[in-house]
């Protein structure tokens, strides 16, 4: 079935958005409620009714539906001032205002129609405000055309798992599958869809093993962003396909916003947007250090003074709070009221944004509601499970609250997403912290000794070195260890481990204990 209006066309079944005969890239979220709107368009439809439909009757915020409201007039080449085809009804709901009219996909064309029209012919699509991104299907190279699901089951498994980031535009899969079995040049595929990122790869089976290659390419740059190959045995042919979803998926993460951050550096000041000063903040936020801590607030701040919803700058604002926090750098004090309202701010603006769960898990942490704190990291997670940081901080909290085995193996997920990760010397500072609550004291050193080496100036990992080096035995280690420390944070004394970080009874006592006994006033 297909709905035609104005210039535009929706085709249902293909899940296509064209206008005249260039594609609309939308999200599939956007694309549903679109065309909840047009087959009922013959009533206003309310808010309730659109969340039940295209939401699953899942909580969302009045700023989302917005968001998503806007986005569909957008790609219909509507806006909230004209309103000419989605209609605002105060305090009712929205109705679809168009002319339209149904047909059948049988009678799309005639028969002598050209179906393959050469692509070059179509007009390139404007990049939408986000960083966009197309997952191409992935080439079957294998001899056996059975492995085709294979091939095919990566790529939708990438794009269902990228789309879940939402900080990033993901092309659905019924517009980048439209390339599928075609050379095409990449720049072509690009301006069809309105992308700068284009994900490509080949899948070759050869008896029991498959060799799996992807590549990300910055279209407009013409240059190759990360490359890898993966060798497995297909023992477990979904279990291979999860696997490397999920290695592809977390090794590109990173790469996006390095490239992004490239971008954002060549644009003179005066130019920014709040999506550049957030890739700004985030190259600072990740050097780790109080300098950089400041100056990517003070980013953060300039993007919610342009967007003061801004979903995205409202939590890494949290997070960069939090953070300061935990390393010593700022005054809970004052800073655990910011941290818990631009956290609020954050999840209001977007219920469904990782970061946004994140933050006000960080929120929870430091108020010492931990139970809170773990429900808040599982709802961040449960939206992106490839969320390594989320991970690595769900498993400190768990060891906080006991749970040191299920806080090794959150903080070792979040390593092996990302192994090359700026946080990984707090990942291992999250697992040796679990390990030391376990009374694994020699795998907290080895990891500890790992985290300081990769960040000498991590303060988190030399009180939890010199806290297990104490219970290990090792008295000459401990005091090298308290030295370094008290180097790194000044501040530092078994009254600020008190007040700042939120151990249960018993196992606040007992890291005092072997600080004291490290000889810590």
């Amino acid at each position: 079935m297909q709905f035609l209006f104005a210039d535009h066309k929706v085709d249902i079944d293909r899940r296509e958005l064209v206008r005249g005969s260039a594609p609309v890239a939308v999200e599939p979220q956007v694309f549903d409620l679109l065309v909840h709107l047009m087959r009922n368009r013959d009533r206003v439809v309310s808010k309730d009714d659109l969340i039940a439909s295209v939401w699953g009757g899942r909580i969302v915020s009045d700023s989302t539906l917005a968001s998503r409201i806007n986005a569909a007039r957008k790609a219909v080449g509507d806006n909230g001032a004209q309103q000419k085809l989605i209609r605002t009804v105060s305090r009712k709901g929205f109705r679809f205002v168009g002319d339209v009219r149904e047909q059948s996909r049988e009678a799309r064309a005639p028969v002598d129609a050209p179906r393959n029209y050469p692509v070059a012919s179509r007009a390139s699509l404007a990049l939408p405000d986000r960083p966009a991104i197309a997952v191409l299907p992935f080439t079957n190279m294998s001899d056996d055309p059975e492995q085709e699901y294979f091939s095919d089951g990566i790529s939708e498994d990438i794009i269902a798992a990228l789309s879940k980031l939402r900080w990033f535009f993901v092309v659905a899969r019924n517009s980048s599958f439209t390339f599928k079995g075609k050379a095409v040049h990449m720049k072509q595929v690009a301006e069809e869809l309105g992308v700068r990122y284009v994900v490509e790869g080949s899948v070759r089976k050869s008896g029991e093993r498959v060799r799996i290659t992807a590549q990300l390419n910055d279209v407009a740059t013409g240059s190759h962003l990360w490359t890898e190959r993966y060798d497995r045995a297909l023992a477990d042919v979904f279990a291979v396909q999860d696997e490397i979803t999920e290695a592809i998926v977390a090794a590109i993460e990173p790469q996006l916003y390095a490239a992004e951050n490239f971008r954002a550096q060549r644009k003179p000041p005066e130019s920014l947007d709040a999506w550049d000063l957030v890739i700004r903040a985030l190259s600072h936020f990740w050097r780790m250090t109080p300098a950089d801590n400041a100056a990517a607030q003070a980013l953060l701040e300039h993007a919610i003074a342009l967007d003061p919803n801004y979903a995205q700058a409202l939590a890494v604002l949290a997070v960069s709070y939090s953070f300061g926090i935990q390393m010593g750098w700022e005054d809970k004090a004052a800073v655990v009221p910011l941290l818990e309202r631009s956290a609020r701010a954050a999840v209001l603006a977007d219920r469904d944004d990782p970061w946004a769960r994140l933050a006000l898990a960080s929120a929870f942490r430091h108020l010492g509601r931990l139970e809170d704190a773990l429900t808040a990291f599982e709802a961040a997670l449960s939206l992106n499970p490839n969320f390594s940081l989320a991970q690595a901080s769900y498993g400190l909290v768990l060891a906080y609250v006991g749970r040191w085995q299920d806080g090794a193996n959150a903080a070792g997920r979040a390593l092996r997403l990302s192994p090359r990760d700026p946080f990984s010397a707090i990942f291992r500072g999250a697992a040796a912290y679990a390990h030391f609550v376990g009374g694994n004291y020699d795998e907290a050193i080895r990891l500890t000794r790992e985290s300081v080496r990769q960040r000498p100036d991590f303060s988190g990992g030399y009180r939890v070195l010199t806290a297990a080096a104490v219970m290990a035995g090792d008295g000459e280690l401990a005091r090298a260890s308290l030295a370094e420390l008290r180097r790194i944070q000044p501040n530092i004394s078994r009254a600020w481990i008190v007040e700042y970080l939120p151990m249960r009874p018993g196992q606040l006592e007992f890291f005092l204990e072997a600080m004291r006994r490290a000889g810590l006033d």
